[in-house]
């Protein structure tokens, strides 16, 4: 392969992100996986950043059923869904919307016959878009429990397995009133492994994670609660367990289907890719520090793969906020400073990471892209990298050095992509 440019490999590597959040577009997504139409009437339910776009194709599909419902999505995510009324509600920290809708949400699965259907679409983000506490607990209480779980270096599994054990609809608990009715589930993953019963804590799933697990997670990440949530997780207001009632689960979408595509459209631009895995979790910082290595493996000494190449990871990573301020940034553009600042320069290797939802963390950015000269840039911009990196203000660098990638929502997630190309 002849020498690659830095305008080309941008655009290359833009190619297959794009392609990766491509393949996951909900509404065809949504149309391979409907179940058989039911004789009575059709309850549509859901939450998460992809469920007004899914909402929209089912309702759009089934004009010959008696359609109804209600799905909550993230602000700025929402489209027409015909007969199925969409609300908006806040991401990642939960708002009285958020409880609005669940409250709405469980009232619309109430009191529905054996001939009745409820199918409940569900994608990431629908956690914090479902907020109905349990016990004594205020809404204020959830949002301060998010915040701490946010901010504490625990997986996505691990907050899941806590927000489903301190909610009164997440964990199964929304399956449950649906009955006689039969309840299908479409779910777009967002976690590692796409476990369904973490995939927005799993509101009609059962839940496999125990409370004593969730103490034993509080504990380990020193999570400092609200009494009201000290007082659920002492009462033990457990979960439904696989067992307690039936349910079909059809995952439609998938971080493993997006690296696929991603791998497609290397090959397509004359690269090797490599699928290093779709559920990589670890610190974002230290992962970046990891993944230069490899790539300076591949360029240097043919392994595991040799160049030209593309190496391919999905999952998500972590942040953890020390005590001192923090600045600009999430998760996919701490792993590109990482990765930066590990290559120190070296020529021929470029990086793209992004959020397939389009909102890093809580940022307005998808992600970023960086190359050999990003550092001369950042200096030049007056930005000293390893202060951005200490400080978690990667989104500044980037933005300083014009590397972020702005999409808007996409209106799906399955979770982070990163590619790295090596010439």
């Amino acid at each position: 392969m002849r020498p690659m440019d830095d305008q080309e490999a941008r655009r290359v590597l833009r190619q297959i992100f794009d392609a990766a959040v491509a393949s996951a577009a909900p509404g065809p997504a949504v149309l391979r996986n409907l179940p058989d139409k039911p004789k009575g009437r059709c309850i549509v339910v859901g939450a998460g950043k992809a469920s007004a776009a899914m909402a929209a194709a089912l309702d759009e599909a089934w004009s010959d059923v008696d359609v109804s419902g209600v799905v909550v999505t993230r602000y700025g995510h929402a489209v027409p869904a015909g007969r199925i009324e969409i609300l908006q509600a806040s991401h990642p920290v939960p708002d009285e919307m958020s409880a609005t809708a669940a409250r709405r949400i469980l009232s619309a699965v109430q009191g529905l016959r054996p001939d009745d259907l409820v199918i409940a679409l569900i994608s990431g983000g629908g956690s914090a878009l479902l907020a109905l506490p349990a016990g004594d607990m205020t809404l204020a209480d959830k949002q301060a429990v998010n915040r701490a779980l946010l901010a504490s270096g625990a997986t996505i599994t691990e907050m899941n397995a806590v927000r489903k054990h301190l909610s009164s609809i997440k964990g199964g608990r929304l399956a449950a009133p649906a009955a006689p009715a039969g309840v299908v589930t479409l779910v777009i993953s967002d976690v590692p492994g796409d476990d369904p019963a973490a995939i927005a804590s799993g509101p009609t799933v059962p839940d496999p994670s125990t409370i004593e697990e969730v103490r034993e997670i509080v504990a380990r990440y020193r999570l400092e609660l609200p009494e009201a949530a000290k007082r659920v997780l002492e009462q033990g207001f457990e979960t439904p367990k696989p067992g307690a009632f039936k349910t079909d689960v059809r995952l439609i979408a998938a971080p493993s289907l997006a690296l696929a595509a991603a791998a497609e459209a290397a090959r397509t631009a004359g690269f090797t890719p490599l699928i290093l895995g779709d559920a990589i979790e670890g610190e974002s910082r230290e992962l970046g520090t990891i993944m230069a290595g490899i790539a300076k493996s591949v360029q240097l000494n043919g392994h595991p793969i040799p160049s030209p190449a593309v190496l391919l990871s999905g999952g998500e990573t972590t942040v953890t906020i020390g005590q001192g301020p923090a600045g600009r940034g999430g998760r996919n553009t701490e792993f590109l400073l990482g990765f930066a600042i590990a290559m120190a320069g070296q020529s021929g290797i470029w990086a793209v990471a992004g959020d397939s939802d389009g909102i890093d963390g809580t940022e307005d950015a998808a992600g970023a892209l960086v190359g050999p000269d990003t550092l001369v840039r950042a200096r030049a911009a007056g930005c000293d990298p390893r202060h951005h990196l200490v400080a978690h203000d990667s989104d500044s660098l980037v933005d300083a050095t014009g590397d972020l990638i702005r999409t808007g929502p996409t209106l799906t997630n399955v979770n982070d992509i990163r590619a790295i190309l090596i010439t």
